[in-house]
């Protein structure tokens, strides 16, 4: 039994095959191995969709490059210009939300330097709003709305 999240629910379409249950993404569109990670992760690009970002501007689980290794981040959302807008990283609901987490997620956003920053266990949500002239960060009470990409700032 995977865990009821912070976030709204979602009926999902699953299957099982070989007594392994998969979950469709409708981002990747096609079915996914249910993980508690993926749990969380098909939440929050559902809560995203809700909340009016475009479907076609999420990529999940994309490639990145940080000192010569392969790395994958979990959800960026991309601004109508085509820049980083959101890196959200997932984590199960069981692990804590940890400064571990957090510079995790720091990490890939020093290769995309998106503007926003999130990191979910699906109970919990960080927000962040990134600084590059200042070299910090912001913390935000909730999700930037997509109406921001709009916003040179």
């Amino acid at each position: 039994m995977l865990t009821k999240l912070s976030l709204p629910e979602v009926k999902f379409q699953t299957q099982v095959k070989d007594s392994k249950t998969f979950i469709f993404d409708v981002i990747r569109k096609k079915y996914i191995m249910l993980t508690p990670e993926e749990w969380v992760r098909q939440h929050f690009v559902h809560y995203l969709i809700a909340n009016e970002y475009p479907k076609s501007l999420i990529n999940v689980e994309s490639g990145l490059h940080y000192n010569n290794l392969q790395k994958r981040s979990d959800v960026i959302v991309y601004d109508r210009q085509g820049s980083p807008f959101l890196l959200i990283e997932c984590k199960a609901s069981s692990v804590m939300l940890t400064q571990q987490a957090v510079n995790q997620a720091l990490m890939y956003n020093y290769v995309l330097k998106s503007k926003y920053l999130a990191i979910t266990n699906g109970l919990h949500h960080l927000y962040y709003k990134i600084d590059y002239e200042k070299g910090g960060s912001e913390l935000l009470k909730e999700l930037p709305p997509f109406e921001m990409t709009y916003d040179n700032t």
